[in-house]
């Protein structure tokens, strides 16, 4: 028989029937667990003051004998499978689609892809598994993959509440910003000097208020904004209708291959089509990624703009869970060239020169080098010096191998890397002075902070980019200098307090064994310590 389509990354139990003597033939079933309609954990009735929970695909192993009571079947036996499909999107060349067409078709056949992932129940008889995998069409070299009996843990994030506060983080409200207190104008207060907005910290309110305050402002004339991932319900989207109510040129540069948001950001750009927005679909051959916005104003005959320039997306909701930056100011050194990158959007044929941005594709890589030839350059005069990197993901080879050359000349290194880290510190004559830590914790670490020393005169930058190729060859990532000496000072202390943490750290080491750093005498949660050095700076001022 035609074995069943398995949807991409959707639970089945695989269901093993069999009688009491071998002369009963034993069949195979396939149950999907309802998850789409059915919460994957069902609370039951409490008893003596306990709470009872048990999972969806518990229930339905409980019940097996009853759903297949029809039969004569004694022996039920029942195993976790799921599926993984292609998820790159396959986008045809025809010239007479437009491109969100094509992006919605290649939506639909991701849906149907080849699997490219097949995880089961180790427990799962060896005869059962090689009857799925061949009806699957799967090799024994392709990713098949032994697990346990429950897959899919992204779904505990709704996990049901139990209504005991012990078993939930204490509540830490986002912050006023120092230099925002009282402050009737966001961009005001821009216009004096520049903000540092640090999430989930402070609130991601103070970004739509910005938002809002340009939409409304009689002076201003133009927004312009990256979108790649935002919120189902956006409070940035509403202010850039508003802006087009008001009579703004609004320009939004929507990203419609940003890896699972596709279909929403499809609703969005169609939503922002018909009120007005000019929409554009990035660049062909290159995935937008930088978080910019460019505000213009105009004072009598006198243009001001404002550039917002950050690490994360413009989404409320992950604003919430993950740590990120927003540098918003009005230097012409910085303004001027977020406004070079909106021109090469609107037109890619036309390469500019950055003399303060580090712009992906064209300077990222060479960039980076050049800050880490100088720090060489420096410990070779006998000079002190040192490199902080805190990313997401350390991949690409050849800056790794530039850090090596650099550990080997005697520059200090220190790595935070919440991801995936190809780089191995500590391995003698190669790695000795680089060390590395991973924080997990409530919040996500996002931000992407780089630190040179320069012989006392540090250079500091926030990125909307990670160090793998992706990033500095095939995509518009935006690297910004911190010129702001407090701005500085400050994510210099974060970096320093990051570094310093013994409880949510973990070692990153050849052995990967992910141990965590070994506690002091004071114990240092380094995001606790960075919400409370917040919230002492904001103290001072009140």
């Amino acid at each position: 028989d035609e074995f069943p389509w398995l949807k991409n990354d959707a639970i089945y139990l695989a269901i093993h029937l069999s009688g009491i003597d071998e002369e009963v033939k034993a069949e195979y079933a396939l149950i999907e667990i309802p998850t789409n309609v059915l919460p994957r954990f069902v609370q039951i009735p409490s008893e003596g003051g306990q709470k009872f929970i048990i999972i969806l695909e518990d229930i339905i192993r409980h019940y097996l004998h009853d759903i297949f009571s029809f039969f004569k079947f004694k022996k039920i036996k029942a195993y976790t499978i799921k599926i993984t499909r292609d998820a790159e999107l396959d986008i045809d060349d025809d010239f007479n689609k437009s491109f969100i067409d094509k992006i919605s078709k290649s939506l639909k056949n991701r849906k149907v892809a080849d699997p490219v992932r097949f995880v089961y129940d180790q427990n799962i008889p060896t005869e059962f598994l090689n009857f799925i995998t061949k009806k699957l069409g799967l090799k024994s070299d392709e990713n098949i993959i032994p697990g346990g009996r429950y897959h899919n843990f992204r779904d505990f994030i709704d996990f049901p509440k139990v209504n005991s506060k012990k078993y939930y983080y204490k509540n830490l409200e986002p912050l006023e910003h120092s230099k925002l207190i009282g402050s009737r104008s966001i961009m005001e207060a821009v216009q004096k000097q520049d903000i540092l907005l640090h999430y989930p910290f402070q609130s991601f309110n103070y970004l739509i208020d910005f938002l809002r305050e340009a939409a409304i402002h009689p002076n201003v004339t133009a927004i312009k904004i990256n979108l790649y991932r935002v919120a189902r319900n956006s409070k940035v989207i509403n202010a850039l209708i508003n802006a087009v109510k008001n009579g703004k040129e609004v320009t939004a540069i929507v990203e419609l291959q940003a890896r699972f948001d596709e279909a929403n950001n499809i609703r969005w750009a169609k939503t922002l089509q018909e009120e007005g927005v000019k929409v554009i679909f990035g660049i062909q051959g290159l995935k937008v990624h930088s978080k910019l916005i460019l505000i213009t104003k105009k004072v009598k005959n006198r243009i001001i703009q404002y550039a917002h320039v950050g690490t994360g997306n413009f989404h409320e909701r992950t604003a919430q869970i993950y740590t990120d930056v927003s540098l918003l100011t009005v230097d012409k050194r910085i303004t001027n060239e977020v406004h070079k990158v909106f021109d090469f959007f609107q037109n890619p044929y036309k390469i500019k020169r950055y003399n303060h941005l580090i712009v992906s594709p064209f300077h990222t890589r060479n960039r980076f080098v050049s800050l880490i030839n100088r720090e060489m350059r420096n410990v070779k005069k006998g000079r002190e010096a040192r490199i902080i990197l805190k990313l997401n993901n350390l991949v690409d080879r050849d800056l790794i191998d530039k850090l090596y050359e650099a550990s080997q000349s005697g520059v200090q290194i220190d790595l935070i890397i919440r991801g995936i880290c190809s780089l191995v510190p500590g391995v003698p004559g190669i790695s000795d002075n680089i060390k590395g830590i991973s924080i997990v914790d409530r919040f996500l670490e996002h931000s992407r902070v780089a630190y040179f020393h320069n012989d006392g005169d540090p250079d500091v930058f926030i990125s909307s980019a990670d160090w793998m190729l992706r990033n500095l060859d095939r995509r518009v990532e935006v690297t910004a200098p911190i010129y702001d000496r407090k701005i500085k000072k400050l994510l210099i202390n974060i970096l320093k307090i990051q570094l310093e943490d013994n409880e949510k750290a973990r070692i990153i080491s050849g052995d990967m064994k992910n141990e965590y750093v070994p506690s002091g005498k004071k114990r240092i949660r380094s995001q606790l310590v960075t919400y409370q050095y917040f919230k002492n700076k904001l103290e001072e001022v009140k």
